[in-house]
């Protein structure tokens, strides 16, 4: 038996920033295009690249890092496009814990990752600041670094800005304790990276599909940037549509994830190759790629202009910080305007 659907796998399970696949599903856009999509969703997060490299699964979602990384232990895995560019990673942690903006006072805590990569990501770093490994003891939590962290199993762990933090911040104001005690150490400051873009949601797909089905990709990423557009356009009305066909996400939680993702949604879906030259480096030095590694992403699939990568980077992330805290405070659905 065979069948013309493709197979797509997120991450994890569907959170906020999944909306634009969503849409496109509900929306009818990947049937205009012809297209059957499965969305499928993962037990372990870790397992997605070796799955969609392995052919078993069709296209996904992935981080930068890991994409890089797969293709390097050969998995034959290729970037199409962008979904959520540069969210802000770090070291979490929560004020009163006994750790500082001082990387050194993580020695004799416990810290949480998700899989693989984030462990090798602290023992570089713990290295560079003079820690040795039985310092700290490293914790594999999956995507539950927060949970962990709430309920004491971690002093501190890895995790996104605009979601691990965000369900800091509401336990913390639950509490009658200010959000602002949720912490992080950004990685892309103390890796000394000029980026948070190792970080960055991809959209991938296995070789030998993306080589045999070219113009499905081209169509599934012309319903992909509609969806996207349409949420950038109306986030509210989006928002009721996305938990009306999943309503698990209808929470308040969810609901300030998805404002504090709204500013990383990739409008153009494009790979940033700035990011890619970067985050290349950071993996051979991180040592899980080696020295004569090629990036593996293509823009060859989006059939839209290509749009100019900011002329500031540095500048462009600093004002992100304070754009990210204003939507903490205030809540509100706006974009950064960074100039080209």
């Amino acid at each position: 038996m065979s069948t013309d659907k493709i197979t797509f796998l997120l991450n994890w399970q569907p959170a906020p920033y999944h909306i634009a696949i969503f849409l496109a599903l509900t929306k009818g856009y990947f049937k205009e295009e012809g297209l059957d999509m499965a969305i499928l969703e993962p037990t372990n997060p870790s397992d997605v690249t070796e799955l969609i490299g392995s052919g078993k699964v069709d296209m996904g979602l992935k981080a930068m890092i890991h994409t890089l990384a797969a293709k390097a232990r050969g998995y034959p895995v290729t970037s199409v496009a962008s979904l959520l560019d540069e969210p802000f990673t770090g070291v979490l942690y929560l004020e009163g814990s006994g750790i500082t903006e001082d990387f050194q006072s993580l020695k004799g805590k416990k810290i949480g990752y998700v899989g693989e990569f984030g462990k090798i990501q602290i023992d570089e770093l713990t290295k560079h600041y003079g820690m040795k490994p039985d310092e700290y003891t490293a914790v594999r939590c999956g995507m539950n670094v927060a949970k962990y962290i709430i309920e004491g199993k971690i002093d501190a762990g890895v995790g996104i800005e605009c979601m691990q933090q965000v369900e800091l911040e509401k336990y913390l104001v639950q509490r009658g304790r200010p959000a602002t005690d949720a912490k992080m150490l950004r990685i892309d400051k103390l890796a000394c990276l000029g980026c948070c873009c190792f970080c960055t949601i991809l959209y991938i797909c296995n070789d030998a599909f993306l080589k045999a089905n070219p113009e499905k990709v081209k169509k599934f990423l012309k319903a992909i940037r509609k969806a996207t557009t349409f949420m950038l356009n109306d986030p509210v009305t989006a928002w009721k549509e996305y938990i009306d066909f999943k309503p698990q996400l209808d929470t308040d939680l969810s609901f300030k994830q998805y404002q504090r993702c709204y500013a990383y949604f990739s409008e153009s879906l494009y790979n940033v190759h700035r990011d890619w030259k970067k985050v290349t480096g950071y993996g051979k030095r991180l040592e899980i790629l080696p020295p004569d590694y090629v990036a593996n992403y293509t823009n060859e699939y989006l059939t839209w202009p290509e749009p100019e990568e900011v002329s500031d980077p540095l500048e462009a992330q600093r004002l992100m910080a304070i754009h990210q805290d204003k939507c903490r405070k205030e809540g509100t659905f706006t974009r950064l305007t960074l100039p080209a």
